[in-house]
């Protein structure tokens, strides 16, 4: 007959080798890979003008409403559509960084540099792993993260977890949702690409795919600062071009290795953190968030495990013990 503390034994022990097994199920994902023909963007910001001719072209062809702010500091006229930041109505700015007299192009001290605030496609983005109902998605070829607003439910879990604060909702909507750049997904069937890239009379922003993307970057690093070159304008293999000089570019290639890798990548030449581009570990937060998540939801099979034990345990008890009491009643 089983005892009590030996149903209290097994069940003790059952939760321990759940335990164990669960703990050896729960071992840290690896970092996901990008598809072989992901597509991604290249931002120079040693050839950007600020002209701001994208920020134009991502409102028309993605049919965004002008955000209107004061000309003048103070003044209540707002006839320009100039942004300041990305939001529900704004999927691309150009911003600068500027330093005394801002004479120097892409100088620290006295000078001035411009940066592209986007979407930057993570390899394995924190928005896809925090959505609960797949609104968002990764494009297992194009590598595209994708937004589809009918399954949303605007729990605006992406927007807390994005490391970049891209994702924006737009709160003054009747039915609001969430906003960010798509790659201009809509325009690939149609032979076309990012309008950003397409509109850039300099080449800064530059389209393609990120293995090419990569290998332009590794050609502009090799040449002396100064050197005069030819930088492929729109996108790459495109037969548009740009001549220009190669300018001294920082010591690091953001996006390349940010949380896993980004299939938009940026060049500058001042430091990026005064850019105010975030410095991020290499270790995707998705990866180590679901590995915790799993841990967690696996580890309470062993309590339940143990809490059937025990209501067994009372069952067996409560029987026992209705068999063993005295029978009442009955004839005299």
């Amino acid at each position: 007959m089983l005892t009590r503390r030996g149903l209290i034994k097994v069940a003790a022990g059952t939760a321990g080798a759940a335990c164990a097994s669960q703990a050896l199920d729960a071992e840290a994902r690896g970092n996901r890979t990008m598809p072989e023909h992901a597509l991604g963007l290249l931002f120079d910001g040693t050839l950007c003008i600020g002209c701001r001719a994208c920020m134009t072209a991502c409102k028309t062809v993605n049919g965004m409403p002008a955000e209107h702010n004061a000309v003048f500091p103070g003044s209540e006229d707002a006839y320009w559509d100039a942004p300041l930041d990305i939001s529900g109505k704004t999927l691309n700015v150009i911003k600068a960084y500027r330093s005394g007299t801002a004479a120097h192009k892409d100088q620290v001290e006295d000078g001035f540099a411009f940066t592209k605030v986007s979407c930057l496609h993570c390899v394995d983005p924190s928005c896809v792993s925090a959505c609960p109902v797949s609104a968002m998605t990764k494009d297992e070829n194009t590598g595209i993260v994708r937004y589809n607003v009918d399954a949303c439910i605007g729990c605006r879990y992406c927007v807390a977890a994005c490391p970049f604060g891209v994702p924006r909702f737009t709160f003054d909507e009747a039915y609001p949702r969430i906003n960010k750049c798509q790659l201009c997904q809509q325009r690939l069937p149609e032979g076309k690409y990012a309008a950003c890239a397409e509109v850039c009379p300099t080449g800064a922003t530059l389209f393609g795919e990120v293995v090419d993307l990569k290998a332009e970057v590794a050609r502009r690093r090799a040449l002396e600062p100064g050197t005069l070159t030819t930088f492929p304008r729109g996108k790459i293999g495109g037969t548009d071009s740009y001549q220009g000089k190669v300018a001294k570019y920082v010591d690091h290639v953001y996006g390349e290795k940010e949380i896993g890798g980004t299939q938009v990548m940026h060049l500058s030449g001042v430091p990026f953190e005064l850019l105010d581009k975030p410095k991020l570990p290499d270790v995707p937060p998705a990866r180590v968030a679901e590995t915790l998540q799993h841990t967690i939801y696996n580890a309470f099979i062993a309590p339940l495990v143990f809490l059937v034990g025990l209501t067994g345990l009372a069952w067996r008890n409560r029987r026992t013990i209705e068999e063993d009491a005295p029978k009442t009643g009955g004839e005299a």
